[in-house]
């Protein structure tokens, strides 16, 4: 602001239409940000991955977490965070989309890679009915040995859950007792979905989508209910690209960059200073994925 104040009034206004306020005041305030949820290992990645976590980081994300969707996917995203331990942690986990790929066979693999010093969770695992790109009985199976996994080993658990709350809450509630905690990855449900998540001592990941219009706008009226010690933020990039960003991104790709965005639109919902959320998900999400160690 102070810089605002030296120019000319003409010239205020060419700086104020260039840097969108959204981006850069948070940017300014608070140089620790935390993504839980990236997936930079995919492959719309490949060709500029230094440039957008470099991008990240001049945004004020210094600390990102990979996600594991698949063995392979899990195995890329520790091996993305082994180049820099401080700035990174990975998940590994069967996704619900690849749960019928997953056998028996399949889950010393998966312990292997969970025990890597890297993984800060177990996941992402939980179940998605809306799309159904592996049966039930399956996603329930792979669910369940996920969960097994992660009170066998002390883990977290990084979910997912789309259009299967009751069965997911089903399987949930049976192993909770037995897990260290877990985060509702990417929250987009209603109350009673809220206040089910609340109730299993869960953390609540916010993603872009409060900032669409069209789906997103119930999420703005559930933010204030989110006890601040178990929110935390994140991109999901290269998804959920933020329907509200100006300018305009040209590609439609999210990154990393844009989770000041999320930071400040969450932050207006909630009533609360920009400061006090980014230094409550800053540190709830560093102890969650054990950045602490």
């Amino acid at each position: 602001m102070a810089r605002l104040a030296t120019m000319s009034g003409q010239r205020r206004r060419r700086y104020a239409a260039a840097a969108p306020r959204t981006l850069s005041q948070p940017i300014q305030m608070h140089p620790t940000l935390v993504d839980i949820g990236l997936n930079l290992a995919h492959d719309s990645f490949d060709r500029d991955r230094s440039h957008v976590v470099e991008s990240a980081v001049a945004a004020g994300v210094r600390h990102m977490v990979i996600t594991g969707s698949t063995l392979e996917s899990s195995r890329a995203a520790i091996g993305l965070a082994r180049t820099d331990p401080h700035r990174y942690r990975a998940t590994a986990g069967i996704h619900p989309h690849h749960a019928r790929e997953f056998h028996a066979a399949d889950v010393p693999a998966l312990r292997a890679l969970l025990l890597e010093p890297e993984v800060g969770a177990a996941g992402e695992c939980g179940l998605d009915y809306f799309r159904d790109f592996s049966p039930h009985e399956d996603q329930e199976r792979v669910f369940r040995q996920q969960l097994e996994l992660a009170a066998e080993l002390g883990m977290r658990v990084f979910l997912h859950q789309r259009d299967a709350h009751d069965a997911f809450m089903a399987i949930l509630r049976e192993y909770r007792p037995r897990l260290a905690g877990g985060v509702a990855h990417c929250f987009t449900g209603d109350e009673r979905e809220l206040r089910d998540y609340l109730e299993l001592g869960l953390s609540i990941g916010i993603t872009g989508w409060i900032c669409d219009e069209r789906r997103g706008h119930h999420l703005r009226e559930l933010l204030h209910r989110i006890p601040p010690d178990r929110l935390m933020i994140e991109t999901d990039a290269p998804y959920l690209l933020p329907r509200d960003l100006q300018p305009k991104p040209r590609s439609r790709r999210n990154e990393p960059k844009y989770l000041p965005h999320i930071l400040q639109t969450v932050a207006e919902c909630r009533g609360e200073a920009v400061e006090t959320v980014a230094q409550a998900t800053t540190h709830n999400a560093l102890c969650f994925f054990g950045f602490e160690k």
